[in-house]
């Protein structure tokens, strides 16, 4: 099977990898055009492409795939079958059609529910338990083509870095089965019911901000959700600052939301909008991400003080 690849961060590397080791023939690898990074801002490649470049497969970088010579020359490669993980632009309706056994597109929510830019950090931000990777045939809608398969994951207390590292795995192998149900012409088309479906929008700086009046079950799954990015964060004394890690407490709360009842070796006791939470993983501003006992050897966090105010 003669496949084209379109893929870009680090999460579209395992299906790219997996692919390569079935032995199916790469044409093409589309990726992301190369962006500046870090403090010195040095011009770096994509994930996909560095992984492309080690098997000596040939890449391309467009601005806009739609551009009218791009699909001229994915078309001009006659590819039975596209396959898209995370690629970062949406494909046009002349794409679509090119491949005689389809786009296919692995996406990281179980479909309907969590369409969109970020499944896996919205499951955790809303309490999920259960999540895990779908592959679809794509068609011109966000996310709504006909589904092929579903494998599961349990969430437990991932953030939502971790569970993306997992969600890589898992979609390269669910990508392999449905790869090879395509070949042999098994594959099945499962309609998704729109009335169940649920939207995942592109994440935000702004989101990771604590409101202390929600539950802590809340502001406890949007410390995990936004990890490691945006992050969450609150003030203390007017300064902001990151939350990277934190447990509810099972006791029910005596002051206002987001005053600090305690300080000290085992974290800061908050009050929130029901129950406290203990916040063990900071990172104040001019400063590294530590523990609280760590962060308390050398500054003094104040109890009674208002986070947020």
């Amino acid at each position: 099977m003669k496949i084209v690849f379109m893929g870009t961060p680090d999460f579209a590397v395992p299906c790219l990898a997996e692919i390569i080791q079935r032995g199916y023939q790469v044409l093409m690898v589309v990726t992301q055009p190369d962006r500046p990074k870090g403090r010195g801002k040095k011009l770096t490649a994509p994930p996909v492409k560095e992984l492309a470049l080690r098997h000596n497969l040939p890449v391309i970088q467009p601005e806009k795939v739609r551009d009218p010579e791009i699909v001229e020359q994915l078309r001009a490669l006659k590819p039975d079958c596209i396959v898209v993980v995370a690629f970062g632009q949406i494909l046009p309706k002349s794409i679509l059609e090119i491949p005689p056994l389809g786009c296919i597109n692995v996406h990281a929510s179980l479909l309907p529910q969590y369409r969109g830019a970020a499944p896996i950090n919205w499951a955790i931000i809303n309490g999920e338990k259960i999540s895990g990777v779908t592959t679809m045939y794509m068609d011109q809608g966000l996310d709504t083509g006909d589904m092929i398969l579903k494998k599961q994951l349990m969430i437990g207390e991932m953030t939502a870095g971790e569970l993306y590292d997992q969600m890589a795995v898992l979609g390269a192998d669910l990508l392999g089965e449905t790869l090879s149900l395509i070949e042999k012409g098994i594959a099945h088309r499962i309609p998704q019911i729109d009335s169940e479906s649920s939207y995942a929008p592109i994440m935000d700086k702004n989101l990771g901000k604590i409101d202390w009046n929600k539950s802590a079950m809340d502001i406890y799954n949007l410390i995990r959700g936004v990890n490691p990015w945006p992050t969450a964060y609150t003030t203390y004394k007017g300064e902001n600052f990151k939350i990277w890690e934190s447990r509810i407490v099972d006791q029910d709360c005596h002051g206002k939301p987001g005053q600090i009842i305690k300080a000290n070796k085992d974290g800061l006791l908050v009050c929130t909008g029901d129950k406290l939470l203990n916040i063990q993983v900071v990172q104040f501003q001019n400063s590294k991400r530590m523990t609280v006992d760590e962060y308390l050897r050398g500054h003094a966090i104040e109890e009674n003080n208002i986070l947020g105010e």
